[in-house]
Parts: structure tokens; sequence; C-alpha cells
């Protein structure tokens, strides 16, 4: 890190809201164009980059750079704009999913009442897992985050996330082993490794 980064990042994290300010004004506008180019929705990019800048200050003292403080608020914002862009993903598949559920009126109310009883009994096995855990499973099935961006937002390493995962869909099978062949009907890739 050059000195005059350091400089300002020792100063931020020592609490001086002046060194914040200042951060803020220089970087605040080009990071929502890079947010932006990301999203194309100034007002999302916006957020995203004063989402950044809260975070930083609230996680200052935990906070590790080693290049610079720009190189580290421009990764901090590509990776917010991919998960959000990936959240959108996901919440147009479910959309679609929902839209889709509701064309199949022909489908037999049985088959729907055992699909129901099932997500059921996924969810409340979901809240059994330990709360890191869950977090972690539910950001790499539902969210479709890979290992390594798990870790990078929850500040572990890939290794913690592996076991955790590991540890979640052990749990997973043994609160649902009774549902197991439907769930690999109905529900692929919930509890794959």
């Amino acid at each position: 890190m050059q000195e005059s980064d350091q400089a300002v990042f020792f100063a931020i994290r020592s609490g001086q809201i002046p060194a914040f300010e200042m951060l803020f004004k220089t970087y605040y506008q080009p990071l929502c164009r890079y947010a932006n180019s990301y999203l194309k929705d100034p007002d999302g990019a916006e957020e995203i980059v004063q989402n950044a800048f809260i975070g930083f200050w609230e996680k200052r003292d935990s906070i590790s750079i080693e290049n610079s403080v720009k190189a580290y608020l421009y990764r901090a914002i590509r990776n917010s704009c991919l998960n959000e862009l990936k959240h959108e993903q996901v919440k147009q598949r479910y959309l679609a999913n929902e839209s889709f559920k509701g064309e199949k009126i022909s489908e037999p109310a049985d088959q729907l009442a055992i699909h129901e009883e099932l997500e059921d009994k996924i969810r409340a096995a979901i809240q059994t897992l330990p709360e890191q855990c869950r977090l972690i499973f539910t950001m790499s099935r539902f969210e479709e985050l890979k290992y390594q961006e798990i870790a990078d937002q929850l500040n572990l390493s890939v290794k913690t996330v592996e076991n955790q995962m590991g540890k979640a869909l052990k749990l997973m099978r043994v609160q649902l082993k009774e549902y197991l062949p439907l769930i690999a009907i109905l529900m692929n890739r919930l509890l794959e490794p």
C-alpha cells in the first residue's frame, strides 16, 4: 500500500471522520459510474456504493488492505454488483417458476400437496441448522454463490465454507432421510455436495 493510502486508511481506522469524508468525496462518483456499468441502474448503483462505504466505516477495525484503498473499494463494488446481478437472476427464475406453477392447474392435487409438504419439510430442516451453516447453505443453494464468493462475503476461508456446507448437507440428509427419493426427483441439486 502506498504511503498516502496507508495514512488515509490508518486515519479512518482510528475513527477520524474527516479522512473518511475525503475518501467518500474522492471515490463516490467514480464508484457510482463503475457500479452502474454493471447494473445499468443509477439508483441501484448509488445504493451499492453507499452500502459499501457504510460497511467500510463499520468494519474499519477488521478490514485488511494489501494493495490500495481504491483497489479495495473497486473490488468491493464489483463483488456487490455481481451478487446483485445473481440475486436478480434468482428472483427472475423464482418468478418464472411461480408463474409456471400457476399454469400447471391440471397437475393432480395429491402431487401438489406432496410438493408443498416437501418444501415445508426442507424449510423446517434448514431452520434447524446452526446459524453459520444455514447462512452458507442458503447462499450456496438459493443465491447460487460459489464457495469463494461466500468466503469473501463472510470473511471466511474457502475451507471453512466447504466444511460448513458438508456439515449442512449431512444434517439436512439426516433430517430429510425419508424424503430423499422425492427430493432427488423434484428438487435436483439441493442436497448434492
